[in-house]
């Protein structure tokens, strides 16, 4: 009787471990741990300020990380997995997608492949790669358990909201942040940004996606050192259209205006609260996330025409000149 052949470690290996381990071993040399130092204080010396994670985007040394990580530091340290140990600098910043670009003096770096976030799937597989705790070079798996979540951030006086926040459940723990959250071929469509619950390792986390609109807001801190946005000088929220209006309009929600900042572009312009912005410049506005989006740096200063719906659905057009987010 012929004894049945015992399979080898490798052959034992599922297919999903064998997903995860390919996917670390593409980006472990692109993950690496931040040590965040604090500015210069009275008597020359620094200290240290936190910890986090950053993912490589070229080899000649810029990094993308969160803005959180890096918020209120003076620089600081990158650490890799071959062990080097490269001294970093601010690129440039932007608190309301919770995204920073930084640089090491150093270079011959192995640049994360990037994908795109628009492409994800409920239920889909995702690896984490960071620095939970200060464990550097920490790899966790799982799925996305959500997507189209929604992260309030903000810059002062100012909020946004970051849409198509990605929700899932691989375990990421203080100091994941900043970190690389990837598909099963090892793209990073995702930089993880926050742990949801009152303590830590609650099963549940969150990760600003990597897609056209997040790798325009990079293109900006790399070329200017920020972002620059239009402003409206209101709040408001999605709302379900009026039924006469859907039905002309051949769509179904908007955004509804909550509130107008005295002497600002919108209240100039005669925009009042309880009107529904649904479209800027023809261009479709079906939640906060559109009219973000379409607030970009090139209607500064220029009038736009904002279409509203009102409470009795006829629609009427404004002619608003945005002013520049941030600057008085």
């Amino acid at each position: 009787m012929a004894v049945a052949e015992v399979p080898t470690e490798d052959q034992a290996l599922d297919a999903y471990s064998q997903v995860v381990m390919a996917v670390a071993e593409a980006l472990l040399p692109s993950v690496a741990s931040l040590r965040v130092m604090s500015p210069t204080d009275g008597t020359g010396g620094r200290r240290p300020r936190g910890s986090g994670s950053a993912v490589v985007l070229s080899p000649d040394g810029l990094l993308v990380t969160s803005a959180h990580v890096v918020d209120g530091g003076h620089g600081g340290s990158a650490t890799f997995a071959d062990g080097r140990e490269l001294d970093f600098d601010l690129v440039g910043t932007d608190r309301l997608t919770d995204l920073a670009a930084l640089r090491v003096q150093g270079g011959d770096l192995v640049a994360a492949e990037l994908g795109n976030a628009d492409d994800l799937r409920v239920g889909q597989l995702v690896v984490a790669v960071g620095n939970p705790l200060g464990f550097g070079g920490s790899v966790s798996a799982g799925v996305v358990s959500a997507l189209g979540r929604s992260l309030t951030t903000t810059d002062g006086q100012h909020a946004r909201v970051v849409d198509n926040v990605i929700q899932t459940d691989a375990a990421l723990h203080p100091g994941n942040s900043g970190g690389a959250l990837a598909d099963s071929r090892g793209r990073v469509v995702g930089i993880n940004t926050a742990v949801v619950g009152p303590g830590i390792g609650q099963g549940l986390g969150l990760a600003v996606p990597l897609d056209p609109t997040t790798q325009a807001v990079l293109a900006s801190l790399v070329r200017d050192g920020r972002v620059r946005r239009a402003y409206l000088g209101l709040a408001g929220g999605g709302r379900p259209l009026p039924p006469r209006a859907a039905a002309e309009l051949e769509r179904t929600s908007g955004v509804e205006i909550t509130s107008v900042m005295a002497n600002g572009p919108a209240a100039r312009a005669g925009l009042t609260p309880e009107a529904i912005i649904v479209a800027v410049d023809g261009e479709a506005v079906g939640g906060m996330g559109d009219l973000q989006r379409l607030m970009s740096a090139e209607r500064i200063g220029r009038a736009v025409e904002i279409t509203v719906v009102h409470a009795d659905g006829h629609t009427e057009n404004h002619a608003v000149t945005p002013e520049e987010l941030g600057v008085s």
